[in-house]
């Protein structure tokens, strides 16, 4: 009798429709913006707090507040001609 291969669906590779993508895959921690940018991470906290930046707020207990910026925001940050103050 020949083995059959049983499809596991965890291990299979998932195919985005265009134009259809997941929320979380267009957020970015404000560590990965400080990144892309080549600035401090406060710097960028201090963009999104004085409204240069936009991003969302993430509910929080600790010290921090956590925030999200989304990549299309980013994009634009960098067709702009200059970078906020």
């Amino acid at each position: 009798m020949a083995a059959r291969s049983k499809k596991n669906p965890a291990t299979e590779m998932q195919v985005k429709e265009p134009g259809k993508e997941e929320v979380g895959d267009d957020l970015l921690t404000v560590h990965e913006v400080a990144s892309h940018l080549r600035v401090d991470d406060t710097t960028v906290r201090r963009w999104i707090k004085s409204g240069a930046l936009e991003a969302i707020a993430l509910p929080h207990r600790g010290k921090r507040r956590g925030y999200r910026v989304r990549k299309l925001t980013l994009d634009e940050l960098f067709n702009r001609s200059s970078l906020p103050v």
